[in-house]
Formats: structure tokens, C-alpha cells, sequence
């Protein structure tokens, strides 16, 4: 059934993109591919490519589960500054569980930038815009997970004591990082420690959770 929905969906996403032009891309993802969840891509607007990574966005959705929801028409922006706004639908197969996602992209950074004149214009400030890191290297979605986390303890990770290292692997968690297959392994290199005592944090957080 899952395979069936991808496959119905290939030739819409096609037509989605051709719909809404250039500035348009649309995204299929099956988490059942673990990190690689990119499956088809309509359009270049991230840069996304078959075999690719999902996104924090994506990790989101994995860290609800089944309670996952449509998420539709929040603003995000690249890394080199365009402003995106972008809509993910959860895919979910016959017994209701959510196994992938349909994600629109669309490129408003002209619009953007006409709405900031206007802005200045009016006397009034434009919202800043928080950056997600699109990219097919799930590594480099770990690597922004992490720093973000370390940013908002005011220090790297080899620098928190034992209570602060599992909140940050608390959050890490909270956040769906290890929902995707084999993260662990991703996880533990970025953070510098063995994947066993990744583990066992990761045990220890959850069990004092519970």
C-alpha cells in the first residue's frame, strides 16, 4: 500500500512544479529509507536530490509519529539567505501509520525582498526568518541540529558536564534525530563519543523520562 501511494504520487509532484513554475519544488520522502528518504524531486529550489537527506523539518514530523500533522505554508529560509516558504503533508499507509511525507517548496525570496521595501517604506521591520539546513548529507542536518542545541546552552558539547549532555541528548531525541535509521552512528561521530555511550545516554534520558 505505502509503495502504491509513492508511486501515485511521482507523476502529481511533476505536475505540482510544472503548475507553479521555476520558483517551485516538490519533495517525496519515504522514512522507511531511513536517511536517505528522498524518493522523487520536482523543481530545484533546495537543491534536493534522490538518495538525499531529509531535512529538520523532516525530523520533526518523525519525532510526532503517527500524531504528525499537515504543516502548511511556514517560512523557512537557505542557508545562503533565500527565503522559502514551503508546506509537508505526513504520508500514512492503510493502518493509519506515517511512513513519509509530500513536501512543497516555494521560492518567495523576490517577493520577500519586495515586502521588506515596503516594509521601510511603511516605517515598520520585516520578521527575521529562522534558517533549516536542506541538504542530501544527513550528516550536515545532524551537524545543524547539534550546533543549534550547543547555541542555546552557550557552549560546545565537549564542554557540558554529565546533567547538561543528556539534556542535550534529551533534546536531540525530542527533536526525532534518532528516528532515523542508523543516526546513532551519525550522532556519535559529531558528538565525539563511542556509539555504546551514545546509548547509554540515550537509555538514561529516556528512562528518566518515563
Amino acid at each position: 500500500m505505502s509503495d502504491a501511494i509513492l508511486a501515485a504520487l511521482r507523476p502529481v509532484i511533476e505536475g505540482l512544479a510544472a503548475t507553479f513554475g521555476p520558483s517551485c519544488e516538490v519533495v517525496l520522502h519515504d522514512y522507511r529509507q531511513g536517511e536517505r528518504s528522498v524518493v522523487a524531486v520536482a523543481g530545484d529550489v533546495t537543491g534536493r536530490r534522490v538518495g538525499g537527506s531529509l531535512s529538520e523539518i523532516g525530523l520533526a514530523v518523525l519525532a510526532k509519529g503517527d500524531l504528525a500533522e499537515n504543516d502548511l505554508n511556514y517560512v523557512t529560509s537557505t542557508p545562503d539567505g533565500r527565503v522559502v516558504k514551503s508546506s509537508t503533508m505526513p504520508l500514512r499507509d492503510e493502518e493509519g501509520h506515517v511512513f513519509g511525507a509530500l513536501c512543497v517548496n516555494i521560492d518567495v525570496t523576490a517577493l520577500r525582498q519586495a515586502g521588506d521595501l515596503l516594509s521601510a517604506l511603511a516605517g515598520t521591520t520585516s520578521v527575521e526568518v529562522a534558517p533549516t539546513t536542506f541538504t542530501d548529507d544527513f550528516a550536515e542536518v545532524v551537524d545543524a541540529v547539534v550546533r543549534k542545541e550547543e547555541l542555546v546552552r552557550g557552549k560546545p558539547f565537549a564542554a557540558l558536564n554529565r546533567v547538561e549532555r543528556l539534556g542535550l541528548i534529551k533534546a536531540l531525541d525530542e527533536r526525532g534525530v534518532f528516528a532515523v535509521r542508523n543516526a546513532a552512528l551519525r550522532v556519535a561521530e559529531r558528538l565525539g563519543i563511542s556509539r555504546s555511550g551514545l546509548y547509554a545516554d540515550l537509555s538514561e534520558c529516556r528512562k528518566q523520562e518515563s
